[in-house]
């Protein structure tokens, strides 16, 4: 599956932690600590989990304006989520809700060999293409494709005051942004698949659709949804019939599976999508252990997949 980008990076490779952040709340893995000698003959725990919730309204994510509208609680429940996972090193990856990162494939003939000289054409690109100052923005890009006349680039650009409300709150929390990754990109790290897939993430706010064949991202493509339940109801049913018509007309054959992460039960989102012919599959399972809290129907792709490239 693709190697993901970020806005920040371990030598080492991305931390044994990762948070994410949502309106309903903190979600917080971690690897656990190396094993004494005479824990070793015990079965191995792959990850630790905590969910800390938020109160309806402390966090509305957006690119327009600060989100946090109760940053000491939002801050608090990173602290406490973190906490209880007991990580082995301060630093984290932070994994955003979808709402907030735009996300394409970008076309170069070549790319500069310095990573700064990239990152400015890159940055020149996407000036016209998203709806903030990008001048000021979180950008990262990575190449997934390289031939002697082209370049395919992986670009993900976030508004810069709206990283830095982010990145803050975890500092502030005590802990350091080691990777910076949408939940989407994160959890397609999960899937261990060098396939066809397409996989749908579902927020409270928005869903997020992707196709993803091998190491190419053929589509990633995220929609805001309406308040009103029957609305969002046929929002969701688009969504899905575009990603599947878009899979057909790429790979030549519809497809048969759909992976799901997101705050609604699978055979909820089953029956929403109402397509028979297309079965639900969980992105990444329900932990069977390592809870250290009570957790809730929630997405654990994003964080799954954080650690999947952890070092």
């Amino acid at each position: 599956m693709l190697n993901k980008i970020c806005t920040a990076s371990q030598p080492s490779g991305r931390p044994p932690a990762a948070v994410e952040i949502s309106p309903e709340g903190v979600l917080a893995a971690a690897r656990p600590a190396a094993r004494s000698r005479r824990a070793r003959s015990e079965p191995a725990q792959d990850h630790v989990y905590a969910f800390v919730p938020l109160a309806a309204g402390a966090l509305v994510p957006g690119i327009e304006e600060p989100n946090f509208r109760e940053p000491e609680a939002v801050t608090a429940a990173i602290r406490s989520a973190l906490e209880q996972v007991s990580p082995r090193t301060r630093a984290v990856t932070v994994v955003l809700p979808d709402a907030l990162v735009r996300v394409f494939v970008l076309d170069f003939d070549s790319l500069p060999a310095k990573a700064v000289d990239a990152t400015s054409v890159v940055r020149f690109r996407l000036r016209k293409t998203v709806p903030f100052d990008v001048e000021h923005a979180g950008v990262t890009y990575q190449v997934v494709a390289q031939t002697e006349t082209e370049c395919k680039v992986l670009a993900a650009v976030i508004p810069g005051p709206i990283l830095a409300e982010y990145e803050s709150a975890v500092r502030a929390a005590g802990y350091e942004p080691g990777a910076v990754l949408p939940s989407s990109l994160a959890a397609l790290e999960a899937l261990d698949s060098m396939e066809a897939i397409m996989a749908a993430n579902l927020s409270a706010h928005a869903i997020t659709t992707t196709i993803a064949n091998g190491n190419e991202l053929l589509l990633y493509r995220t929609l805001d949804l309406p308040h009103d339940s029957s609305q969002r109801v046929v929002e969701i049913q688009s969504s899905i019939a575009v990603a599947a018509a878009y899979f057909e007309d790429k790979l030549g054959s519809r497809p048969r599976r759909i992976y799901y992460a997101g705050v609604q039960d699978p055979d909820d989102f089953a029956h929403a999508i109402a397509d028979p012919a297309l079965s639900v599959v969980e992105w990444a399972s329900r932990p069977g252990e390592g809870a250290m809290t009570a957790l809730p129907q929630t997405s654990f792709a994003g964080v799954a997949g954080a650690l999947a490239g952890a070092s």
